[in-house]
């Protein structure tokens, strides 16, 4: 295998800023380091030269909470995720579906709850540009979905309809649905759906692959491999693409808890995760998710959320499983040797999934549990990270000012629970081991994007509020922490020790950027861009 060396740049090692530095791989793996202006490194003769021209090199980056498959095939139907207004989604609703008559459902997503009223869209808008077939939406978060009049009476959803476990129905004043189903309530529709084919799985997950590859992402954990509001199980997926030598990334996967059953479950994953296992692809996580979301006032809330006047209403959000039926999920896939996933978002939803893994008792088997999400947590909760042994899963991109928070979480939550919300800073002072995820397609999976965040807590080009005014600039990390959480904190919580490093004997899975964001001031972190990406010392970007 041919040698490359880089130079002519800088470097962050996953841990700290080193400055200036030179860097030789031989063999896929990073074979010396010379550190310092003065120092450079004896170079075998035929060696491939990257000069850096100023910029960075940094391991690449791994998203430790992703769906790469479910993203990708997002990008080759009806993509939403580039726009941000009601009417940009109907022209492009209006477009895809004119370009494709023969489709018998407009399927797709990406649509942004600040968009629309309440963050409800309504059948009534997606019939003026599609009525003759079902259209079924999912919004970027995931947890709730547009469809028109057409799924609707397919699905036989009227005002007689009740709510479903775990879901809603949006209805006007007289009971009838408007447009918006949530959580489990899209299941009502998404049972309908025409199967995936292999084909399209398989395309989305290349799509996939190359589009995390091109801002630096070498690995990643996908959040839910199993049937989930209408998607296939991508497992089979990437046991193809790992058969194939097609899988260029390292890729851990979640497999998905159901919480209609019990803990008789742990089997099937037992055996589905000896299944998918092979070669880059290993489904060695469990994920399971305890809560909703905020914004639609689903996530888990230790008191009840407020209405628009201030006032406390009846709704404390949702549990999904009952604390007793966590903690015994928990240890059941503690005894089967599964790595814990929880997505946790309200503060009972944390600290109910910290009591299920403090009962649990010490991760004796070196599992590497994390809690991911976590929008608001309890003061009082956020030594447990460290005390119980539990990373935190951090999605930064989400800790800013834009129009999803001023207008459908501040106003719900009151000032003093406000405040608990995204508390990164606070996290890292107690102890809390940091890893990085993006939740793509409910937002970029740009890793540089949720570093501007992490760092400043106002996102860049951000149209909301804010602008540059920082979301509780006190609960900011500084640069090098918010990187080492995205590269070292991320591939150890996937259980590569040799990856996320850059370091002799580790794996060369490497970024290159345009600029050292680090001799830049904070508010430029997120101009930074990528100009090749590695995986064993092979360029999978650029390069």
């Amino acid at each position: 295998m041919t040698s490359t060396v880089f130079r002519r740049g800088t470097l962050f090692d996953g841990h700290r800023y080193v400055g200036p530095a030179e860097v030789l791989v031989k063999s896929g793996r990073v074979a010396a380091l010379a550190v310092g202006d003065e120092e450079r490194l004896t170079v075998p003769a035929g060696a491939q030269e990257v000069d850096l021209g100023g910029g960075l090199l940094a391991p690449g980056f791994v998203d430790a909470h992703v769906h790469a498959v479910q993203g990708g095939l997002e990008r080759t139907r009806c993509d939403l995720s580039g726009m941000s207004t009601r009417e940009e989604y109907l022209v492009q609703v209006d477009r895809y579906a004119r370009a494709r008559p023969d489709r018998e459902w407009i399927l797709g997503g990406g649509w942004a709850m600040a968009a629309f009223p309440g963050g409800a869209p309504s059948a009534a808008d997606l019939d003026t540009v599609v009525a003759d077939r079902p259209v079924l939406l999912p919004n970027r978060d995931h947890h709730g979905a547009w469809v028109n009049t057409r799924a609707l009476e397919l699905a036989g959803i009227d005002r007689h309809t009740p709510d479903p476990p775990h879901g809603r129905i949006e209805r006007d004043a007289d009971g009838r649905p408007t447009g918006t189903l949530h959580e489990g309530a899209m299941e009502l529709v998404t049972r309908l759906l025409p199967p995936v084919t292999e084909a399209e799985l398989d395309d989305a997950l290349a799509a996939g692959q190359s589009y995390l590859h091109s801002l630096g992402v070498t690995a990643w954990q996908d959040a839910i491999v199993g049937a989930y509001a209408g998607m296939d199980d991508p497992g089979p997926t990437y046991r193809r693409a790992a058969e194939r030598g097609l899988l260029s990334a390292h890729v851990v996967g979640a497999l998905w808890w159901d919480r209609e059953r019990g803990v008789e479950q742990v089997a099937d994953l037992v055996e589905r995760r000896a299944a998918y296992t092979h070669g880059r692809f290993r489904a060695t996580s469990a994920k399971i998710m305890q809560d909703g979301v905020a914004e639609n006032a689903t996530a888990a809330l230790g008191a009840p959320y407020l209405d628009r006047c201030g006032h406390a209403t009846d709704n404390a959000g949702h549990s999904f499983l009952a604390p007793s039926a966590l903690a015994e999920a928990v240890g059941a896939l503690v005894a089967a040797r599964f790595q814990v996933h929880v997505h946790a978002i309200g503060d009972r939803g944390v600290r109910e999934a910290l009591d299920a893994f403090e009962a649990t008792g010490p991760d004796v088997h070196d599992l590497r549990h994390h809690l991911a999400h976590l929008q608001l947590v309890h003061p009082d909760d956020l030594a447990r990270f460290a005390a119980v042994g539990v990373a935190a899963n951090i999605q930064a991109l989400w800790a800013c000012l834009d129009d999803q928070m001023v207008e459908l979480t501040l106003p719900f939550l009151g000032a003093e629970r406000a405040t608990w919300q995204y508390p990164f800073g606070g996290l890292h002072r107690a102890g809390a081991r940091l890893v990085a995820g993006s939740d793509w397609p409910v937002s970029t999976p740009d890793p540089l994007a949720a570093l501007h965040v992490a760092v400043n807590r106002w996102a860049l080009g951000e149209p909301g509020r804010g602008g540059s005014e920082p979301f509780l600039p006190e609960q900011a990390l500084d640069l090098a922490t918010a990187m080492a959480a995205a590269t070292s904190g991320s591939a150890w919580v996937c259980h590569r020790d040799d990856a996320g490093v850059v370091r002799p004997g580790a794996v060369a899975d490497l970024v290159v950027l345009d600029r050292d964001p680090f001799a830049a001031p904070p508010a430029e972190v997120g101009e930074a861009r990528v100009v090749s990406t590695w995986v064993d010392g092979v360029p999978v970007h650029g390069g």
